[in-house]
């Protein structure tokens, strides 16, 4: 064979083997028998052995295999945020969440789309060129870690696909067919290894190995169901979309349906909570969606989730065991918590050992007793389980009412009551198990995000005394790091690394990671950006503090109390020796005057673009002050038109609105005349 009729045959195979891998995987009805796709993957496989150098590892299906294990996953920022579904438990809920859309659009009625909520991992995955070249974890919702060649191995995804426009198709649901888990678990049991808990961590943990091959035999699916960038077409709903990511060869569940107002999303509900146990995987509940794209642009977002779709859980699952102990832990903050230690029992889907109990009050009420209480114990998706009552036919009358202790388990201080609060407290600022968990909060994923130092890690170097506070992290030494057990050359070079790197991270993250009570997340990055640097927020008055939006009078006196500590002051200024930033590395409201050129101007942009990007233009355009939208009205400004604009141009012509193509966007991005 020639390497021309090489070429042209590798083609032809690839193609071939592509419609097979979609027509059994995706759509479940294969069109030949197993030993013919074999036959043709192995011809295939020969060529390319034949002929390296016209392998095309974008598509060739020889590529799903997995390749060479992998040292690390490098992290990803994902271009459109994905955030997190605000949650629903009832019927009232569900109500009042179309109350609010239908309020929120000024409508009787809403159409909306459900669609079964996977209990899986979810993902994205980015197209180029109609290309696959990226896959990632959702992270935190803003970054999230690069597992393109795991999800290589997920055979109903497709390598290529026909549309050359980059797409981010978001979120995607990576799962485990309830029998490759009974599979995989049995396999596990026979090496004498632990088997997972469900499906779901099973999942998670396969697209995590850095070894592709691994989670090559893992057997897993997927589901795709939203899109974050794209630059394809003018669909005007999301049931438009969910049927053309089916034509362009995606996975999406069929079992979604739209529904015409809550009553028939009520229906649709009910109907799956009976036929849930039918389906060969997991779900844990329902997606409901508002159908119009104009509309859900109109309804926006919260800080944490979109006010157009709600996720509804199914009712909580229960189970009886028995209760064996009560252990104490102190948390970051000083607070006790105790927790009641259960023979391990299975319920909602997961094998449970430990579940909370809150507080002192609560085991009070309860009248749990500790050996040989029989209790009720419930569960609900990824909620941590809670002990309900106690079932008093079973009681045994050697069981010993509880009692808190009034010295901390791990320092021996004394333990408070904080006025208005019903924990107990150990308010000794050297406690060692507040300055652990204070550590394991720092490097935590939505604080400083130090790869390689998850909980165990941080818990062994505590244990070896190799660090005590915040600053000890920054001065390990390689030498000392490699005595430790379980710490390789390799893991310890990454390790200090990612401590390494972990200096040049925005002050928010800095600040989360400090642990100041009241001081989420959130707040962090508001504060950030208000003051910029943590000179500037140290020295910040009561005053100046509340007139920040969304900071309240406690948060406020939280933060000035914190900053005034001594011993505060001593560790920003370590951490300021030991090079560490302290200063806003994210957009100013400063940064934009009000003579920018899009300042207060609402922009849309549609059809086409060849000189940019969607993403670079809407980055610009927010850098210069404007805000970028999806859908035409009244309130827009500005409708930048590429080649092929199809509605939303349309209708601004109808309306009147000012339109640039994308020439005169590039001279005024240039620094030319609007």
């Amino acid at each position: 064979m020639t390497e021309q009729e090489a070429k042209k045959k590798l083609e032809s195979l690839r193609e071939v083997l592509a419609q097979y891998n979609y027509e059994y995987h995706v759509l479940d009805k294969p069109s030949v028998p197993d030993a013919e796709y074999d036959q043709k993957m192995q011809e295939l496989k020969q060529i390319e052995e034949q002929y390296p150098h016209l392998i095309t590892p974008p598509d060739s299906p020889s590529q799903r295999v997995g390749g060479e294990p992998l040292e690390g996953f490098q992290k990803v920022t994902h271009r459109v945020p994905m955030l997190s579904l605000g949650n629903a438990f009832n019927e009232e809920d569900l109500k009042d969440f179309d109350r609010r859309v239908r309020e929120g659009l000024d409508v009787n009625k809403v159409t909306y789309v459900c669609e079964l909520k996977i209990d899986g991992l979810a993902i994205s995955l980015r197209y180029e060129n109609g290309f696959f070249v990226q896959g990632a974890t959702r992270g935190d919702g803003t970054t999230g870690e690069d597992i393109t060649n795991n999800l290589k191995t997920i055979r109903s995804i497709p390598l290529k696909i026909k549309d050359d426009n980059p797409i981010e198709v978001r979120r995607g649901e990576a799962y485990m067919p309830q029998k490759s888990f009974l599979a995989l678990n049995e396999a596990r049991e026979q090496m004498e290894e632990e088997p997972f808990a469900n499906p779901r961590n099973a999942a998670a943990g396969s697209l995590r190995q850095l070894d592709p091959k691994i989670a090559a035999k893992r057997n897993l699916d997927i589901f795709l169901y939203a899109v974050g960038e794209w630059e394809s077409g003018e669909l005007s709903t999301h049931s438009e979309r969910l049927t053309y990511l089916q034509q362009l060869g995606f996975k999406t569940n069929p079992e979604w349906r739209k529904c015409e107002g809550i009553e028939e999303v009520l229906e649709y509900v009910e109907n799956w909570v009976e036929k849930r146990a039918e389906l060969s995987y997991d779900i844990d509940g329902i997606v409901i969606k508002v159908d119009n794209l104009e509309a859900q642009e109109q309804l926006g977002f919260t800080a944490k989730s979109p006010r157009w779709a709600i996720a509804y859980k199914f009712p909580a699952e229960e189970a009886v065991t028995e209760l064996t102990d009560i252990e104490l832990s102190v948390g970051r903050t000083g607070v006790i918590t105790p927790t009641a230690i259960l023979e391990p029992v299975k319920v909602a889907g997961t094998t449970v050992q430990r579940a909370s109990l809150h507080n002192e009050d609560l085991i009070k009420e309860k009248d749990i007793r500790i050996g040989g209480d029989t209790v009720v114990i419930k569960k609900a998706g990824d909620i941590i389980p809670e002990v309900v009552r106690v079932v008093m036919d079973k009681r045994i009358e050697e069981g010993k009412p509880f009692a808190m202790p009034t010295e901390c388990p791990s320092c021996g201080n004394e333990l408070v009551r904080l006025e208005e609060e019903v924990a107990l407290r150990c308010i000794n600022p050297n406690c060692p198990a507040q300055l652990k968990e204070g550590l394991i909060h720092f490097v935590s994923r939505l604080a400083m995000n130090i790869d390689g130092l998850g909980e165990k890690v941080v818990e062994q170097l505590f244990r070896e005394k190799l660090i005590h506070t915040i600053a000890d992290l920054y001065r390990l030494e390689k030498e000392e790091l490699l005595q430790l057990e379980r710490m390789g050359e390799k893991s310890v070079s990454n390790l200090l690394q990612a401590i390494e790197q972990s200096k040049e991270n925005s002050l928010e993250r800095l600040l989360f990671g400090l642990g100041i009570r009241y001081v989420g997340s959130k707040a962090a990055k508001t504060l950030a950006a208000h003051f910029e640097t943590m000179e500037n927020l140290q020295q910040a008055s009561f005053e100046e503090l509340t007139a920040v939006d969304e900071i309240g009078d406690k948060m406020a006196d939280s933060i000035v109390r914190y900053f005034e500590d001594d011993k505060v002051q001593y560790l920003l200024t370590e951490l300021k020796d030991l090079g560490l930033n302290l200063t806003y590395k994210g957009p100013k409201a400063t940064d934009v005057g009000e003579d920018a050129v899009f300042a207060g101007k609402t922009i849309v942009l549609t059809g086409k673009l060849s000189i940019y990007t969607r993403q670079e233009v809407k980055q610009q355009i927010e850098s210069l002050g404007g805000n970028v939208t999806g859908s035409v009205s009244k309130k827009t400004d500005i409708v930048i038109a590429g080649e092929d604009a199809g509605s939303k141009l349309d209708k601004a012509n109808k309306l009147g609105i000012q339109v640039w193509d994308e020439e005169k966007l590039q001279t005024v991005l240039e620094g030319g005349e609007a």
